[in-house]
């Protein structure tokens, strides 16, 4: 059983540089999140991601994970339409597949691009906020993957302080090892998943932007809204009783 904590270019992401290893045994870094701090396990990065912004040299132990690596790795977990075509899920969906871990712990993942700096490293390209009819909701998308991991026993937080579009629980390392996968309305998440199967948005490529005149963004609204509703109705009924 493996805790992971994947790695983006938030500009809280130092937090982490100097972070013990007690209750993190996968380092996950995407793009430019590598040079964040040496000891990583894997990198993941997109087919665009530029070959000379890659580390010149790899530790015994650690991996590059490219699209031939991914885009299998989420297809099992419905596709990139669904899930959101933005790296930030992608890594979380092949760490599930490729490590079956018991947590997934994010940082510097916010998915916010406020300020001046938007980046670690200064200001860089909000990806997330490109026009994509997939990333109409980056709250929903988080939503689905928190329901694909607690569907198999895994737990999924976010370490940062910052505002978040994540709807993951926060937490700290001391927490990580108390981790529960969340709970979330089944029903709800059998009918997120039925509207998916109907609405066979496939694309076994992964190169969903071609083909993105065959999605009705208003039905990938609608679906976005029950997984959203699957992984926030626990808390609402919580607070009612």
């Amino acid at each position: 059983m493996t805790t992971c904590l994947i790695l983006g270019s938030g500009p809280n992401v130092v937090t982490a540089r100097d972070w013990p290893r007690a209750h993190i045994s996968h380092i996950l870094a995407i793009n430019n999140a590598f040079a964040v701090r040496p000891d990583w396990d894997s990198l993941i990065f997109p087919e665009d991601f530029s070959q000379d912004r890659l580390p010149n040299a790899l530790s015994p132990g650690q991996q590059l994970v490219s699209a031939d690596d991914y885009v299998p790795a989420q297809n099992l977990y419905g596709g990139f339409v669904y899930a959101g075509g933005t790296m930030a899920y992608t890594a979380g969906y092949w760490a599930l597949h490729a490590h079956r871990p018991r947590v997934l712990a994010y940082m510097g993942c916010d998915l916010t691009y406020d300020g001046a700096q938007t980046h670690f490293y200064g200001k860089g390209e909000a990806d997330p906020l490109r026009e994509d009819v997939t990333l109409q909701s980056l709250e929903a998308k988080s939503a689905r993957l928190m329901i694909a991991a607690a569907e198999q026993g895994c737990a999924v937080v976010n370490l940062s302080n910052e505002p978040s579009r994540l709807v993951f629980p926060r937490a700290t390392l001391e927490t990580l090892p108390h981790a529960k996968p969340q709970q979330f309305d089944r029903s709800i998440a059998a009918r997120a998943r039925q509207m998916e199967v109907d609405l066979n948005y496939f694309v076994p490529s992964g190169r969903y932007w071609l083909e993105e005149n065959r999605f009705d963004a208003a039905k990938l609204r609608d679906l976005d809204a029950l997984w959203l509703d699957a992984a926030l109705a626990p808390n609402r009924t919580s607070r009612d009783t």
